[in-house]
């Protein structure tokens, strides 16, 4: 029996049209890339100077990505709302206040549906950002601003169906959040203040979050007799102390490795400065969880437990202590 060749075979022609589909698609991202002008840059100051929300809206396949649009605005320091356009005629319009920005998208520029929020927008003084492909459409003329989808076809067997046009759309809008967040120095710690919740949220747990702090912190002196440390050590459950100086600064550490090393001679008579290890990891109140774990793991022999300073104590030479962190806070915490 004759072999089917691969690219005849089902498996072999959905290969083919998956890459013809990327293919194009890739390089309608290219050619959009390419065709940004100061438009964009005025769009930008369009939304940065509306002091409500964006008001995003399409119709159809546009509708969808201007949903996730106003999604991604609103989860990166853009207040941002989807307005359905059939919605809008029947008294949606009510959502949309003078302070607001309008970010309407239709590839061709023509659709109907839109034109009562253009309407509006123009009676209210609300600035009009268009995303379109129709250059000289009713949706571009009237826009303050229109970002112009550059000529490419569709990548569907027919190129009819929505598809190049509505990544473009989508790439677009991503492009706008992203610039948005850097003109507004949005942070890590402001994205984490919109994602408290799942695995997001985890990633972006802070050491300061997690730790242990005041009388949970195993720490003893440096003078201190080691029968002494070992009732600290057993009592706070860490395995392990910090000794610190008159000032409370950080000298070092004791962990059960020390003792192991320690256990000749008289050691419950020894000074807990005797006995430490100096120069311990530390890590940061502002760190993220993840890198407390990290400085954990990077030696050959991990540790368990990391003692936490100030930030701005990092070139100190015996930073005090604020807090201690556990491999077990992390995982309790998620992050993996």
């Amino acid at each position: 029996m004759t072999a089917i060749p691969d690219s005849l075979s089902p498996a072999g022609a959905d290969l083919e049209a998956a890459r013809r589909v990327l293919s194009i698609e890739g390089e309608a991202l290219g050619a959009l890339a390419r065709s940004l002008d100061q438009r964009f840059s005025h769009a930008v100051d369009l939304i940065l100077g509306a002091e409500g929300r964006v008001i995003v809206s399409g119709m159809g396949k546009s509708g969808h990505i201007a949903n996730k649009i106003a999604a991604t605005l609103a989860s990166t320091g853009t207040p941002a709302q989807f307005v359905h356009p059939g919605e809008a005629s029947h008294g949606d319009l009510g959502y949309i206040t003078r302070k607001d920005a309008a970010l309407l998208l239709s590839n061709s520029g023509k659709t109907p549906e839109l034109s009562d929020i253009i309407d509006f927008s123009k009676r209210a003084g609300v600035p009009l950002i268009a995303i379109t492909s129709g250059a000289d459409s009713p949706l571009a003329q009237h826009a303050d601003v229109a970002l112009i989808l550059p000529p490419v076809r569709e990548a569907c067997a027919i190129e009819m169906a929505p598809t190049t046009s509505t990544t473009m759309q989508l790439a677009l809008g991503d492009a706008l959040a992203v610039a948005l967040m850097t003109r507004r120095g949005f942070t890590a710690d402001d994205y984490r203040v919109l994602h408290p919740g799942g695995s997001l949220g985890r990633k972006l747990v802070r050491v300061a979050d997690i730790m242990h702090t005041g009388d949970e912190l195993p720490l003893v002196p440096g003078d201190a007799i080691m029968s002494d440390v070992l009732i600290v050590m057993t009592s706070k459950r860490f395995g392990c102390v910090g000794v610190v100086d008159a000032a409370g600064g950080l000298l070092g550490v004791i962990t059960d490795g020390d003792l192991r090393r320690h256990m000749q001679g008289d050691l419950l008579k020894r000074r807990a400065q005797e006995v430490m290890t100096a120069k311990p990891r530390l890590v940061r109140a502002g760190a993220l969880g993840g890198e407390a774990l990290r400085l954990m793991n990077q030696h050959a022999v991990p540790v368990t437990c990391l003692f936490v300073i100030d930030d701005d104590a990092v070139a100190t030479a015996q930073p005090k202590p604020v807090g201690i962190v556990h491999v077990h806070d992390c995982l309790r915490a998620g992050v993996a």
